[in-house]
């Protein structure tokens, strides 16, 4: 009877295909700041946490126009969310700019975090094999 990988690393590797989407959709509003009507985006990472604790899959990302980009990984990234700011702009656009900054730096450090508890989760099950 042997372990599996994916049941080991599984949880570690959608946690991390989030974050990275998370980063792209935080980059772009990040990017479009000054852009006239653009509204910001943003995954609920707490829904497709609870998804994927529940054993199920996020909504997938739709695509409905041809330059949208593909969502790596399907479902796991979890549905895009529009925000709602704490104040309205007069040309539409719906980015706070240093709400997003602290957002983009604490889906960073979440990233890190679970990228440094993913390498010690491996360096474990190294020991083990080589039995130290």
């Amino acid at each position: 009877m042997g372990i599996s990988l994916d049941k080991v690393m599984g949880f570690n590797e959608r946690a991390l295909k989030v974050f990275n989407r998370r980063s792209e959709v935080l980059a772009a509003n990040l990017a479009n700041a000054d852009t006239p009507n653009y509204k910001a985006r943003d995954i609920d990472f707490r829904a497709v946490l609870q998804g994927a604790v529940n054993g199920r899959q996020s909504l997938p990302l739709a695509v409905t126009q041809p330059g949208h980009i593909q969502a790596g990984g399907g479902g796991d990234a979890g549905e895009l969310l529009y925000r709602v700011p704490h104040q309205p702009s007069v040309d539409g656009n719906t980015v706070e700019a240093a709400e997003e900054q602290v957002r983009f730096s604490e889906n960073a450090m979440r990233y890190l975090a679970e990228v440094r508890f993913a390498g010690d989760k491996a360096a474990g099950i190294k020991r083990a094999i080589r039995g130290e």
